[in-house]
């Protein structure tokens, strides 16, 4: 069974303390709890739009 859609390797390098809610609302969206923790995501425009959110604390790359 193969799996076509793309996805998207993300991982948390920045602390969400003193940030907005919105932005740590968003980096709970995207699954992440933990500083270094990585999940791997659907590439959707709302999973880029989180990500784009809060790029300044997370670090996203293409997943081969």
């Amino acid at each position: 069974m193969s799996d076509t859609t793309a996805k998207i390797r993300v991982t948390l390098v920045k602390s969400t303390i003193g940030t907005l809610a919105i932005h740590r609302a968003c980096v709970r969206g995207l699954g992440l709890k933990r500083m270094h923790q990585t999940r791997l995501l659907e590439d959707t425009p709302a999973v880029r739009g989180m990500i784009n959110k809060v790029s300044f604390l997370v670090k996203a790359e293409v997943a081969q």
